[in-house]
């Protein structure tokens, strides 16, 4: 007898969806296909709650995280595993050379793979509503990060066409400030028509004075105008307004959520962990939070985080030949965050400087040297996860001592 009454596939699309339910006692199926509305699922669901009462049905997703998966998670009844696109399409290709494709039939496959072969997958167990919202909110914060610098990117290309001095007075762009300037002054023309002293002021109420204040003012004033073409001016002078206006709102969305993100930060009871990290500060400190969660039995080691994160490497075998490769398929914002923590604790800790140094002196580039060193770092955070400690250095140069690694001669030969 089966735990589960029936199997659920789901092929979900943007207008409609396909399922194809596979009762565990008939081992028959049945196909329904659904508007996208969530009247229409929701009334479904309830009469699969009807038709199997007090009965637990696993459902086949396509998907590791979306809106299907938040749609499902308010049905206790059902158990929902993700399955891989790739894994699917193996499955599908496996009895369908031909690489037939139809969206009922991707169902069914789905609701056959969960019913035959669901020791293999693993059951999607959220974790507890405040981690799930630092996670979501960490990827929209990086999100944000990658539009403000194409917006920054965007507007430097613009600037550099009629208004280059702009570069040179405010060089970081991601400021109020440098908004403020351009939203006042888009031209060359309009800024060399105010008065120093409005200049002065609108640059000291921005907190910027002394010499660096004297020099912007004695530039202005003699400054030369690269284009004069009024058409150009024109054009760019409303492209930049454009750009300027979506970097301010970017810039308010960033610091929004990264007031959020330390207000639920501060309440969570393994922060503590991740800031103890060297270099961790407020950005990564959260992601790698967001990364582990607090659901400790789903990493039953170091190497099972490692391979999920897509840090640790594959090895292929066939016949006589043996190579490595890095893992195509993982959650890239995870493996990204390992990675960009590794290379961020370089300057603040002297184990990895060195060992950094090391991989690079033996020929590694600096990506591949900083996912060995993610590599190294991820067993270091999946013990002080699991046994709820602290990282603490000086700990974890003495037991490198005492195993005798080579670590600690490339240490004091790069402090000595």
């Amino acid at each position: 007898m089966s735990e589960f009454a029936a199997f659920l596939g789901i092929d979900w699309a943007n207008d409609k969806h396909d399922l194809c339910l596979l009762d565990a006692m008939t081992g028959q199926k049945e196909f329904f296909q659904l508007a996208h509305k969530a009247e229409v699922l929701d009334a479904f669901l309830r009469q699969l709650r009807l038709r199997y009462p007090q009965q637990p049905i696993a459902v086949g997703v396509e998907q590791a995280r979306g809106p299907l998966l938040f749609a499902l998670l308010k049905y206790d009844f059902l158990t929902l595993y993700p399955i891989h696109p790739t894994t699917l399409a193996r499955y599908r290709e496996a009895f369908s050379p031909s690489r037939a494709k139809d969206d009922p039939t991707d169902a069914a496959y789905a609701a056959e793979l969960l019913h035959q072969h669901r020791d293999r997958l693993s059951a999607w167990t959220p974790d507890d509503a405040t981690t799930r919202t630092i996670q979501l909110l960490v990827e929209q914060r990086r999100r944000l990060v990658n539009e403000r610098t194409r917006l920054t990117n965007r507007l430097t290309a613009a600037l550099k066409a009629y208004y280059p001095q702009a570069l040179a007075w405010l060089p970081e762009w991601c400021t109020d400030l440098a908004c403020a300037f351009l939203t006042r002054w888009p031209t060359l023309e309009s800024l060399q028509r105010a008065r120093p002293t409005t200049i002065e002021q609108f640059f000291r109420s921005h907190h910027s004075h002394g010499a660096l204040l004297t020099q912007r003012l004695s530039e202005i004033k003699t400054a030369t105008p690269l284009v004069t073409d009024s058409a150009v001016i024109a054009a760019s002078t409303l492209l930049v307004r454009a750009f300027v206006a979506q970097l301010q709102a970017t810039l308010h969305a960033i610091s929004q959520h990264e007031e959020e993100i330390e207000k639920l930060c501060a309440t969570h009871p393994d922060f503590a962990l991740f800031t103890s990290l060297p270099g961790a500060g407020k950005v990564f400190a959260p992601r790698l939070l967001a990364a582990l969660g607090t659901q400790r039995e789903r990493f039953q080691d170091a190497q099972a985080l490692a391979c999920f994160s897509g840090v640790a490497p594959v090895i292929e075998r066939s016949g006589h030949s043996c190579w490595t490769r890095w893992r195509y398929f993982c959650p890239k914002f995870l493996r990204q965050t390992f990675v960009e923590f590794a290379g961020q604790s370089i300057p603040f800790c002297g184990w990895a400087r060195a060992f950094y140094h090391w991989q690079r002196s033996k020929g590694k580039g600096h990506s591949a040297a900083l996912r060995a060193l993610a590599f190294k770092w991820i067993r270091i955070i999946w013990k002080c996860w699991q046994t709820k400690t602290p990282y603490d250095e000086a700990r974890y140069l003495a037991q490198l001592r005492k195993t005798n690694s080579p670590l600690i001669a490339l240490l004091e030969a790069t402090t000595g």
